[in-house]
Parts: structure tokens; sequence; C-alpha cells
């Protein structure tokens, strides 16, 4: 074990030939990193810095025009004496005083105008809900042993394999699974993937539009993630047809994403809302996992059997004022960090057949080097949107440091402390080793991980809903107060990083619905 938690040195080692397949003819090669995240505190990327603050002074430059139009509007009214005099200079008919005040006032008035104009409507995240299982679908992790053995699918290599990754995997004795992927037949056919989706996507729209007090046909854009489940008709369409919503609804469905894909959803639905005013948006994110259920021996693919659960979410978002008063946040930035331009990155988490022809979601070694470097690219450029002026200016005063005189062998640059800009942090239950490397490298305290632990604890991983169920925690603790913010940052094949930054409305007191009312006086727990 402690062989596997060490550093290991980059090594290529050439595999011949690729033979068959869209690869065919190509140079295959494994790259054995380490497995753990890199240390952001040893290089920082100025080009990420720079991508920040330029979508920072896109915003700022009309406040800078509208601070030098005030200044120069204040000193021509003293250079006449200020407004007194400026004023009987007016009434005694002096034009050029007049003149020069009134084109000065109307380029100021002209610019505040034009910065409201530019500024895209605020989106208003109204309510959320996730789905909870019935208690038929909870196992434990010895039941979900018994159970795979029991089923028939396994060899006991593979299912010791598996109990061994379960007893570290930080997922307690009350996740749900659907009960198709244990019996011994098929469990990957659309018919058993289409009852998990229905299930899991109508329980969370139901619960959803009787919280919000909104009929189906209310809505004007659906935007639904599942990413390796997509059937003919599309979910989107499934959800169109099952609550018979209007004809003209703006409905798009993502697949192949991985577990950011619901902050994908997310900046879509934002756009849309952008380009169309007055409008209601759903984003349903889930998995089906019966579909992609892995009955083979190869290792790598087993692991996502371990740590993947049944869950989805359905967010409430609305760009129309009158909103504004029922809303708990509002939307204030999306970064989205794509590295599949990489062969490593894009090949970490892939789908493939096994040697038996079985298909399965295989999990490279690299991954958590991958992830790494996803992650700090995208908070690399969130700072710059988020970080107190402070925290920036010392980073930028350490770097120039270091740049003009250098630094002692071995030291560290300056890394802005994150928590000096959220107040709450959501980050994807992928597992308990990727949550405690970004614990360790961002410097985060129990507290601020807390939600994370306690959904891969309670819920497992549920993929791209799984940073809804960290808030619905948050929620159910009453920890969210007005004008708190709270990062939601998410990561997935591709590879990809993605963030959502949310600020609260008002005090987000203690739903009524909740995935969490029946075992939250049961949290924190011990993992």
């Amino acid at each position: 074990m402690a062989a596997e938690q060490a550093l290991l040195s980059t090594e290529i080692v050439n595999r011949g030939v690729e033979a068959s397949g869209p690869d065919a003819g190509s140079v295959t090669f494994s790259v054995r990193v380490r497995r753990r995240l890199p240390d952001f505190l040893q290089s920082v990327n100025l080009k990420y810095v720079k991508l920040g603050y330029h979508y920072f002074i896109n915003h700022a430059i009309y406040l800078a025009t509208v601070l030098v139009l005030v200044l120069a509007f204040g000193a021509e009214v003293q250079s006449v004496g200020g407004p007194t005099d400026l004023w009987s200079k007016m009434c005694d008919g002096e034009s050029y005083d007049l003149l020069t005040v009134i084109a000065l006032f109307g380029v100021l008035v002209f610019t505040v105008l034009i910065y409201f104009v530019s500024q895209p409507r605020p989106i208003y995240l109204i309510d959320f809900a996730c789905y909870r299982p019935s208690d038929e679908f909870k196992v434990s992790k010895q039941d979900f042993i018994d159970l795979a053995r029991k089923s028939g699918k396994f060899d006991e290599p593979s299912l010791e394999f598996q109990a061994k990754i379960l007893q570290s995997s930080g997922i307690g004795d009350e996740t749900y699974i659907p009960k198709a992927i244990m019996s011994p037949a098929n469990c990957a056919t659309m018919k058993e993937g289409r009852i998990e989706a229905s299930t899991v996507i109508f329980g969370a729209l139901d619960e959803l539009f009787e919280k919000c007090r909104i009929q189906p046909k209310d809505i004007g854009i659906l935007v639904v993630n599942c990413s390796l489940f997509n059937p003919t008709p599309s979910l989107s369409a499934m959800i169109v047809n099952h609550y018979k919503m209007r004809s003209n609804i703006l409905s798009f469905n993502l697949g192949g994403m991985g577990c950011s894909a619901g902050i994908i959803a997310l900046d879509l639905a934002k756009d849309m809302l952008e380009a169309n005013p007055h409008s209601l948006a759903v984003v349903v994110s889930t998995e089906a996992i019966t579909f992609t259920w892995y009955n083979g021996r190869n290792r790598s693919m087993l692991i996502p059997n371990c740590f993947f659960r049944m869950g989805g979410s359905a967010v409430l978002l609305s760009n129309r004022r009158r909103d504004f008063p029922r809303a708990k946040y509002q939307l204030e930035h999306i970064v989205r960090t794509h590295k599949g331009s990489d062969d490593r990155s894009f090949r970490c988490i892939h789908q493939k057949e096994d040697d038996q022809r079985l298909k399965g979601i295989a999990i490279s070694r690299d991954l958590m080097e991958v992830g790494g470097h996803a992650l700090k690219t995208n908070i690399t450029t969130l700072g710059p949107l988020v970080l107190p002026v402070t925290e920036q200016l010392l980073f930028f005063a350490m770097l120039m440091w270091r740049t003009v005189f250098g630094g002692p062998d071995g030291s560290k640059p300056y890394i802005p402390s994150y928590k000096l800009a959220f107040e709450h942090f959501c980050v994807h239950a992928a597992s308990k080793n990727v949550l405690d490397e970004l614990q360790k490298n961002l410097g985060l305290s129990d507290r601020n991980m807390e939600a994370s632990r306690m959904t891969l604890h309670r819920f497992g991983n549920t993929s791209s809903s799984s940073i809804w169920y960290e808030m619905a925690y948050l929620e159910g603790k009453e920890r969210v107060h007005r004008g708190d913010r709270l990062w939601q940052l998410a990561f997935g094949s591709g590879f990809k990083c993605n963030s959502v930054v949310w600020r609260a409305l008002r005090r987000v007191k203690r739903p009524t619905r909740n995935p969490w009312l029946n075992c939250l006086d049961q949290y924190p727990v011990r993992t």
C-alpha cells in the first residue's frame, strides 16, 4: 500500500502498433506517472492568470471609463467655481460652460447606459431537487459484495479486489444501486437503462415542480446530461413526452461528457437564458449505471463499479426579474477548462471493451496527475474573478519578486487562499483519495470538505449530480446565509474541470423536501 501511494517517476513505455480499430497503425504507449495530484504550489502558468484577468477586464473597462468621466465632469464644474457659480453662469446665458457640462454629462449617461445594456440578464436559481431512491435499493458494502457473488458475474479475485477498493473508498453502508445490476441476467440493456433513467429523472422533476409550484408547460428551456446512456429518442424527448411540455421548448441532450457535465449543462442553459428573455430553464443531471455496469475481470474497469451509485438532480433557473424575491441564488461565474488536446488527458477515462469484449469504463493510472493539472488551470483562471484584491496584490508582489530577484532553492510561490473567496465548497465527490489530495493542495479545512465527504459516504459518486447533493447538505445544515458564495467544482472525462460560483440571495432555511432529512442528524460522521 505504501508503494502504491508513493510518487512514481515518469516512464514512457512503447507497447507496439495498434492492430485494429480507429487507431489502427498508430504507435501505442503507456505513461507511468505519480498517482497523486501534482503540488499546485510548485508552478503557476501565467497565461491562465492572464485569461482570468481578461474575463475580469471585459466588465471592468466600463466602470473605469465611468470613473474617468466622473472625474472630468467634476473638474469641469470646479473650473467654473463650483456648482453654484456654474448655475449662475448658465442662468446668465454663458453657452460655452453650458454646452461643455451638457456634453460631459451626456457622455457619462450614455456610457452608464451602454454598461447596463451590455450586461447579461441575471440568472437566478429558484430551487433544485435531488432524487433519493427508496430503501429497497439501499446496499451496504458487504451487501454489495454478497450480491455480486450471488450474481455469478465475477470470479473470486475480482470480488476480493472490489471489496478492497470499497473498504478504503469513503463510501458508507446506505448507498443505492438498481436491483437489475446484481441479477444473473444481462442488465446492460436499453430497457433496464430506461427504467433507471426514468425513475431517477421523473422522481427529481416531480419534486422540483412541487417545490417551485410551476407547471411543466411553463418551462421554455430543457437541458439534460447523462454521460453514458444515450437512447433514441433522447432523454430530453422522454421528459417532454412524459410531462407533455409545449412544442416550442428548446431542448438539449448532452452525452459522453463525464462527471463535470452538470456544469456544462448549466453553462448551456445560461447562454440560452441570455438569448431568450423572460424564460424558465430546467437542467437535469444523472447517470444510468445499469446500462454501463461492468461484469468482467479488468481491474481498471472494475473501479467505477465500486464508486458509482444511483442518483440525479433537477435545477430550475430563471432570468425573469419577478422571480428574484423567491430565488435562492444568483449565478456569478462559470469557468470551464478542457484538456482534451493532450492525449494522456483524453484517454485517462475511456469507455471501451476488454479482452472478452465486455464494455466498461477504464480508469487510467494517470488520472490523479491529469486531473491535478486540469484543476490547477481552472482555479488559476477563476482566481482573478473571485479572490479579494489584497490576496491578488500579494500574489503578484511575491511572483514579481521571485521573477526579478529569484528565490531560495525549494521555496514556493505564494498561493492565494480560496477560503477567503468562498464560504462554502461543493467539490465533486469522486473518491476519498481525490478529496484528500484536493484538501491538501487547496489548503481547505475539514469543515470546507464536509459536504463532499458526507455526500460520498451517504450517496456515493452520483456523477454530475453529486455537487447538488452537497449543496442540499449545506442547506439541510442551515449553513447558507445571505451574501455567501458557494463554489461548485467538478471534473470528468475528456479531461475537463469546471467551476460555477453562486451567491446566496437570502438565508436558506432547512427545506421541507431534502434528500438528507431522514439522516441529517447523524452527520458528519468519521470516514
